[in-house]
């Protein structure tokens, strides 16, 4: 591996209330996953987000997740297929109109919470999400968990899949994340994770919750823009694999 992309949670402010530090972490990924509103996020500080990802020239990818804003879309919903097609179509519809009043435009789809850990090993609710991106721009690339429901759904249908792996959080033996709900979820440790990060790059192995190494393919690595300290976490994610030769740069560009 020569090259990965680093991208961040943003835009997840909602009128009074501060979530992260979209500049500063636009100082460092090249990729911004946007909130679409049903998780968090406001169309004024949505927007805003999307102006300064265009100033930076980050690659932009839509956030989609459960209607849920109370939970921060980090609560299970058991959505019929149909609806759940149609929250996806609206939200990234309108992150779409948001971006190009921006100047840029969206390029990708990434399920946030509880959607993004549901369509590991539900297919019908990861069939619903395909469905929605091959319905309003089949161009667009969707990330997710490697070996995953989504990932075999969303190459059956010749979609563009980008398998991602987590700066910041433990993992299973399994290869799944470890629950928010459960001790060690949430990882810290600036050094530590950057160390993490580049055996990830470097062997294709990260080490799980209980020790065990397990193989893990990424081409794209996930610092979470909630999480404290996400732009110290950032920086030495990202000066870790600089110094171990490897070029950060976005996985989707700008199409003409």
């Amino acid at each position: 591996m020569t090259a990965i992309d680093l991208n961040a949670d943003l835009g997840e402010s909602y009128g009074a209330w501060t979530l992260g530090d979209d500049r500063a972490m636009l100082e460092v990924v090249t990729s911004a996953n946007v909130a679409c509103g049903f998780h968090a996020g406001d169309p004024t500080r949505l927007l805003e987000t999307l102006r300064l990802a265009a100033a930076r020239r980050t690659a932009v990818g839509a956030q989609v997740s459960y209607p849920d804003l109370r939970g921060f879309g980090r609560r299970d919903l058991d959505l019929p297929a149909a609806d759940l097609t149609a929250d996806v179509i609206y939200q990234i519809g309108a992150l779409q109109g948001l971006a190009t009043a921006a100047g840029t435009r969206v390029l990708y789809v990434k399920p946030h919470g509880a959607l993004y850990n549901r369509i590991v090993h539900d297919e019908r609710q990861a069939g619903a999400v395909i469905d929605a991106v091959i319905a309003i721009d089949p161009s667009l690339a969707v990330v997710g968990l490697p070996d995953s429901e989504v990932s075999r759904l969303a190459e059956a249908e010749g979609l563009r899949f980008v398998p991602e792996a987590f700066a910041d959080r433990a993992y299973r033996p399994d290869g799944t994340l470890v629950p928010r709900t459960e001790p060690g979820a949430v990882l810290h440790d600036g050094a530590e994770i950057a160390e993490r990060m580049i055996r990830l790059a470097d062997e294709g192995i990260v080490t799980a919750i209980d020790g065990t190494d397990i193989a893990l393919s990424a081409e794209t690595i996930c610092v979470h823009g909630d999480t404290p300290g996400a732009v110290a976490i950032a920086r030495a994610v990202r000066g870790g694999l600089e110094a171990s030769g490897l070029r950060i740069t976005p996985f989707a560009v700008s199409r003409p």
